[in-house]
């Protein structure tokens, strides 16, 4: 079952979600891809209310978003399985699948084809309007120093050489996910 709210109710949920880590998910044909985030947005623009997410240039969660440019935000209420963002945010769901290594239940959506996660029961269906490239040159120094070192590879999983993207979903959906 789904109660649905009022996602600005909820504000300062997400933002300390967001803060500690919360996960995005994407879904293109039958393959779900689950990837940590801490960095975010949420607001209003264009007159509607806007979740934006950052996904570096060259990892999958971006093939997967230029697909198929719905995604859904999971953020946990209350206490949870801390392993389940760790886990997330340190392997690449192109070869693997997250949800059933970590024996996740995975919730049909409302409106978008991408599902929610049962233990991470916050949750906001999003299709993206509008994706941004970061300039790199614009930024300061210590910024690209720290978040862009031009000496460590895509690969890595934390800082890298790597822009981002920013994909700003429209919250078409918002709701709790109960038992």
């Amino acid at each position: 079952m789904k109660r649905e709210i009022n996602v600005f109710d909820y504000s300062e949920l997400i933002m300390k979600g967001l803060e500690e880590g919360i996960l995005i998910t994407t879904k293109v044909e039958d393959k779900v891809n689950l990837m940590s985030v801490s960095w975010g947005m949420f607001g209003i623009e264009w007159g509607v209310p806007i979740f934006t997410i950052f996904v570096r240039e060259n990892r999958f969660t971006r093939t997967q978003l230029d697909t198929n440019g719905e995604f859904t935000v999971n953020i946990p209420i209350g206490d949870y399985d801390k392993k389940i963002i760790s886990y997330c945010g340190s392997r690449t769901g192109k070869d693997i699948d997250k949800a059933k290594d970590l024996k996740l239940n995975l919730i049909e959506s409302e409106i978008i084809s991408v599902p929610g996660i049962k233990q991470l029961p916050l949750t906001l269906e999003c299709d993206v309007i509008y994706k941004q490239f970061q300039d790199k040159d614009s930024l300061p120094e210590e910024i690209k120093n720290k978040m862009y070192p031009e000496d460590v590879d895509s690969s890595n999983p934390g800082a890298n050489k790597d822009c981002h993207i920013a994909y700003y979903g429209e919250i078409v959906k918002a709701y709790i996910i109960e038992e």
